[in-house]
């Protein structure tokens, strides 16, 4: 909607792999319309290189195409060790494949907007997402690229939104503390972003609410570690204790005791790895893969 109200849009094709049968399209594309736009939605899997080309070449001509924005993605969380190669193959589609397939079918056209939603975890990384973080890297590379051939291009590595999507309706309390200082964005906050991205002449924005009290302690990737001051050790979760001489202290207890002690390093240690605030806020009746293992 913020394309039509602000921008003034009036002519726009809404791609998805559901089309009209997504869950809110119809309605979408009434208050759209209610608003002067003249709307399109298609079913169209954009991770499809065919699929892609045939939706470009469909446009009436009338209204030529002269913008596109990306903003498909998936989820498939796992740390790298555990990473599967269908894991990795599902979340690249989503999104690095199909920035690809939309780049190759408009690349011979007078495009004036190619706007691609990347995500911070490209790059300063998350905790768990190593996949996705690999696909947004090569999204903002492929944007990079398309300036080297004098094409416009955009990408907007996004921080998380406050209103929930598809994609993070199912993020708990656990997941906001891996966020490493980055507060969600409030949908007024996002857009207004978004139009400064839009005005900068750079080929990659990070679009985030950063707040370096609540990175404060954490172990910041490097290109973070300068906006956080007076950091000057290496983070280890509060209450959480190495697993540095763990024989010598289990040498004398009993088995209830010693059942204690692993148990309060191997917390520390997922605090340290999932980037909990301290041990005692992970679940012990819960699997790794739960954590975000």
């Amino acid at each position: 909607e913020h394309l039509v109200r602000t921008w003034q849009v009036k002519q726009l094709v809404l791609v998805s792999r559901r089309g009209s049968d997504a869950p809110g399209a119809p309605e979408l594309a009434e208050r759209l319309s209610d608003l002067g736009a003249q709307v399109r939605i298609a079913a169209v899997d954009v991770t499809d290189g065919d699929a892609v080309a045939d939706a470009v070449a469909g446009i009436d001509p009338a209204h030529p195409l002269t913008g596109v924005i990306h903003a498909a993605g998936l989820l498939d969380d796992a740390v790298i060790t555990s990473q599967s190669r269908e894991q990795v193959a599902r979340v690249w589609a989503a999104k690095a494949a199909a920035a690809a397939h939309l780049h190759t079918a408009t690349a011979n056209l007078p495009l004036r907007m190619f706007v691609m939603f990347s995500s911070a975890a490209g790059v300063v990384g998350n905790a768990g997402q190593a996949g996705y973080a690999a696909a947004n890297a090569f999204v903002d590379a492929l944007v990079t690229h398309r300036r080297a051939l004098g094409l416009p291009g955009l990408s907007l590595a996004w921080g998380l939104w406050a209103q929930a999507s598809e994609m993070t309706g199912h993020m708990g309390r656990a997941d906001l503390t891996r966020l490493r200082g980055m507060r969600p964005l409030s949908s007024e906050r996002g857009l207004t972003l978004l139009d400064a991205a839009c005005r900068n002449a750079s080929p990659l924005m990070v679009a985030v609410d950063f707040d370096p009290a609540g990175a404060a302690g954490e172990e910041l990737p490097a290109v973070l570690r300068g906006l956080v001051a007076g950091r000057t050790r290496r983070r280890i979760a509060e209450g959480g204790p190495s697993a540095s001489g763990l024989a010598g202290r289990l040498v004398g207890l009993g088995a209830g005791a010693r059942l204690d002690v692993v148990v309060e390093v191997v917390r520390g240690g997922v605090a340290v790895v999932l980037g909990f605030g301290s041990g005692s806020e992970v679940r012990v009746d819960a699997a790794f893969k739960e954590l975000g293992f």
